[in-house]
Parts: structure tokens; C-alpha cells; sequence
């Protein structure tokens, strides 16, 4: 039977990290010696494996499932962890390197997969360090932290757009998760942290290295994207970019994750942005993505930039009465619409002929809560309508293929004999148009960093 923390025992594990950030909070300059020996509390490990159970996710190359876990026994298992790291012979098992293609290209990116048995360290490590560094990390980064979203990071550029910061410069660091350089990131790391069983146990987790057709190779760069604490590896050693850009840099830093954007109010700054974020990186043993790296002027009628899975673009209120005021709008990228037609078909597909219809129109309609949820804060509604569209006519396909009927009568089914279109799932009246200086959740808005 699964282990659930029980309220009491999250509750201590709450406790345990506002306590370690409001020490890292008040003391900037302190450096933590005992760490370790809260790693391996039956609190935190609970907790660490309902992360990952939750998360599901595949086998390691031992592989053992979630479920060959929960079979065989998940207090086991906690057991063996917690004294392994006790004694100290925690060794982690090589992560297993798959290849996923990139949404909308033809490129592929590498995933390292740990065992589940590593996962669950991981993430019990990344419970008990990242308060530390979370009292560090500076306003204009946005990713993988905790109680920040997209669409934070989202606000900024409606709110530097609206207050005439409308040259940006778009880029992401190039193969960021495997370029950073392991003694460095420990350097960065030893900033807040020198309890050396820590830093011995982070190490084993960077030099563990990934095995590839039967092939274990190690690197002395790189924290694999897969890795339950390599975002939070990566936004610690990018945090200098951050603080080295609240000195040298000029316009409005955004960054999520590896993803960077500058906000500027001319050309001149904007040039000057990415000649101070190419030199900043470099200094890093990083740089930007050539190919994804330009200035763009956000006017009415220009191109306008993808950020985060929206299209950016300076538009001119189409109401008669507000036809003087011009603002950042933003709706799904072409690669976000392309996903959601492709993810739809898949579920629609032949292979899925055999389940029952509802099952289909379930699965749908789970994909499109999320698809929706994420891009409803925009100005979406006539893509909502696409995306819809689209389903309702897989689903008239679905219904023509089962029954060896036209594609009209897969139509007449949807449209006219079900009453409520087979249960699909209506997208209208949920999209939310952003304002600027205006939070999207109804707080203060998070900020970028460094303006002028």
C-alpha cells in the first residue's frame, strides 16, 4: 500500500525549509555546515516519494517502475535509502538517455532519466537546499522556483511593454543544462553551502554520468535535464548571470530558466543588452543560441516574438471607442496551436478506435483543461475556437471510422444528434485578457530586474 505523509509530517517539512530560508534570508553571507543529516529524515524522504510518485515518469536503467516500488514495498525502500545515506554508500546508478524531439523541429533533445530510487534522493536533496539558494535567487528569474510562474514572468513584458520598453532582446543559452561546467556550479554552490556530506553527495549525482546504448559516459560539464535537482543546479549557477546583470546589464532582465529576454526602450540599448548578456555568458563558459538570438522592435504591424508558448505582438485595440490605445497582446505561438492539433489527433487516432467514445472525449477533454489553463491568461478566444474546432472534428471522424459511415454523418452525430457534442468540453467566455500594471492573479506583480 502507497506511503501518504501524513499533514503532520508535512507540515514539519515546511517548517524545516521556512526556517532554513528565513536563516539564508537573514544572513547573506552565512554558509551552512549541517545539512546533510536532514536528508535522509523519514519526513523529508515521505515526502520526496510522493513527488515522485506523483510524477510517474519512466524507468531508470535498472528498470524498476513506480509500481515495481509501490509493489515491492515502498517503506523498504525508504529504509534502505536512509541508511545508505547514513553510512554514506549511497552510490546514484548512471541516468538512461533517451532522445525527444524538440515540438515544431526537427531537432531532439537529450533526456536523462535516473532510476527512481535516485529520484526520490534527488528530490529529497533539492527539499532540504533549495530554501537556501530560494533566498538568494533575484526577481527576474522565473522558472522552476517555487510560487512563480510563466506567467509572472509573462506580466513583466506587458508591464516594460506598456511603460515603453518595447525593443527586446530574445535569446536562450545554448545547450545550457549540458554546457555548465561541473567545478564551477560546485564553486557557486559553495557559496551558501559547505557541508562537505552534501557536497560529496552532489558531486556523486554530477559524475554519475548517463548510459546510451549500453555505453556509460560521464562528463565534466552538464546537470541532465531529467534530473529531479538539475533546475535547481542550473538557476543556482545562472543566478550569477542575474547578479552579474544587476551591475553590468542594462534594460529589463527576464529569465526563465534558460530562456532569456531583455526589455529596452531603443535599438542602441538593446544592442548594448546582448553585447553585455554575450559577455556575461562567456564569462560563464556559456553563450546564446545563435539561431534563436535577435532584436526585435514590438510595433503595430511587426512580427512580434514567442516567449514561453505565446506570440507577442504590439497590436491597436479593435473596439471603436479605445481605437487610440495600443498594447502587448498575446495568444498561443504557431508551435503551441501545431502541439494541440497534434496531441488532439493522437488521441483521436485509428489505434484508439476500439475504446469506447467516452473514454476518447475524457482523454480530449483532459488534454484541452490543461491546454486551455495555461493559455487562457491572453488574448486567445479565436484560437480556443480553432483548437475546439479541430476536436470536433476528430471526434466526427472518430464516429464516421467506427461506424463505416461518411465523414457528413461522423458531423451529423457531433453537431445535431448529441446534445452536448459528445461531452466536449466548451473553451468560451474562459479567456482572460492581461493588464498591464495589473497582476495576473491579483497580487503585486513580480518584477523584473534592473530597470531604469
Amino acid at each position: 500500500m502507497p506511503i501518504v505523509a501524513s499533514p503532520a509530517k508535512q507540515d514539519k517539512v515546511q517548517t524545516l525549509q521556512r526556517t532554513l530560508y528565513r536563516a539564508a534570508k537573514a544572513d547573506p553571507g552565512r554558509r551552512f555546515h549541517a545539512l546533510y543529516d536532514k536528508v535522509p529524515r523519514r519526513d523529508v524522504l515521505e515526502r520526496a516519494w510522493e513527488q515522485v510518485r506523483r510524477n510517474r515518469g519512466a524507468a531508470g536503467i535498472d528498470r524498476t517502475t513506480i509500481a515495481d516500488v509501490e509493489e515491492h514495498g515502498v517503506t523498504r525502500l525508504l529504509d534502505e535509502l536512509a541508511a545508505d545515506l547514513k553510512a554514506g554508500t549511497y552510490r546514484p546508478l548512471p541516468a538512461r538517455r533517451v532522445w525527444i524531439p524538440k515540438p515544431g523541429s526537427t531537432e531532439q533533445r537529450p533526456l536523462s532519466i535516473p532510476a527512481v530510487r535516485d529520484r526520490i534522493v534527488q528530490a529529497a536533496l533539492k527539499t532540504v537546499i533549495e530554501p537556501v539558494f530560494e533566498a538568494d535567487f533575484l526577481p527576474c528569474s522565473f522558472g522552476f522556483r517555487p510560487k512563480r510562474r510563466a506567467h509572472d514572468a509573462l506580466q513583466v513584458l506587458i508591464d516594460e511593454a506598456w511603460r515603453g520598453r518595447r525593443w527586446m532582446v530574445e535569446t536562450d543559452v545554448a545547450s545550457c543544462f549540458e554546457a555548465i561546467p561541473h567545478d564551477r556550479l560546485m564553486q557557486a554552490i559553495e557559496e551558501r553551502i559547505v557541508d562537505r556530506h552534501v557536497l560529496k553527495l552532489l558531486r556523486a549525482l554530477l559524475r554519475a554520468g548517463v548510459m546510451e546504448a549500453g555505453v556509460v559516459r560521464s562528463s565534466v560539464t552538464g546537470t541532465p535535464q531529467g534530473g529531479v535537482v538539475s533546475p535547481l543546479l542550473a538557476n543556482v549557477y545562472l543566478h550569477r548571470l542575474d547578479r552579474a546583470w544587476s551591475t553590468k546589464g542594462m534594460g529589463v532582465l527576464v529569465r526563465y530558466a534558460d530562456d532569456v529576454v531583455v526589455m529596452c526602450r531603443s535599438r542602441r540599448e538593446a544592442e548594448d543588452a546582448l553585447a553585455a548578456l554575450t559577455v556575461i555568458l562567456g564569462e560563464l563558459g556559456l553563450e546564446p543560441k545563435a539561431s534563436k538570438t535577435r532584436i526585435v522592435h514590438l510595433e503595430e504591424g511587426g512580427e512580434g516574438v514567442d516567449f514561453l508558448g505565446f506570440r507577442h505582438r504590439w497590436v491597436r485595440a479593435e473596439s471603436r471607442r479605445f481605437r487610440h490605445v495600443l498594447f502587448l497582446a498575446r495568444w498561443p505561438s504557431n508551435k503551441a496551436m501545431q502541439h494541440a492539433r497534434d496531441r488532439v489527433r493522437e488521441l483521436t487516432d485509428r489505434p484508439r478506435l476500439l475504446l469506447p467514445l467516452e473514454v476518447i472525449v475524457e482523454d480530449v477533454n483532459l488534454f484541452l483543461r490543461g491546454w486551455s489553463g495555461y493559455f487562457r491568461f491572453g488574448n486567445a478566444a479565436h484560437h480556443f475556437a480553432k483548437v475546439r474546432n479541430h476536436a470536433l472534428e476528430r471526434l466526427a471522424l472518430v464516429v464516421a471510422k467506427r461506424h463505416h459511415r461518411s465523414r457528413a454523418y461522423g458531423w451529423s452525430v457531433v453537431a445535431f444528434q448529441s446534445p452536448n457534442q459528445l461531452g466536449l468540453i466548451s473553451l468560451d467566455g474562459i479567456v482572460v485578457a492581461p493588464r498591464p500594471n495589473r497582476s495576473w492573479r491579483g497580487r503585486p506583480n513580480a518584477g523584473g530586474e534592473r530597470r531604469r
